[in-house]
């Protein structure tokens, strides 16, 4: 936990014990969990402001994504005309067994 091991982490807890008292720990925990929250709260929002200031949002979901979407489509319409083509190997394959049969057999 936070890189420290359970020595360092007794030391700490012993630390704040005589600095602080038992009974201002809760509060002192408390006070420290509501700055660490709004803390995370304003970095949050900062972070929605910059993106929403530079466009940052249109810009990665509407055009990108279009783009993507048609790069997609462009690509599988050729794929989907190769889909016969092993088939029709199948077929030719026959096609040449049965027309060179006679022929490997050594009769006309």
């Amino acid at each position: 936990m936070f890189g420290i091991s359970g020595f360092e982490f007794i030391f700490v807890i012993v630390i704040i014990l005589m600095l602080f008292g038992s009974k201002e720990i809760p509060q002192l925990a408390r006070t420290l969990g509501r700055i660490i929250h709004q803390v995370k709260n304003a970095t949050n929002e900062l972070k929605t402001e910059i993106n929403k200031s530079a466009g940052l949002d249109d810009i990665l979901q509407n055009p990108i994504q279009q783009e993507i979407d048609q790069a997609k489509e462009a690509l599988q319409k050729p794929l989907q005309n190769l889909n016969p083509v092993p088939d029709n190997i199948q077929k030719l394959e026959e096609d040449i067994d049965q027309i060179t049969g006679p022929i490997k057999r050594g009769s006309f």
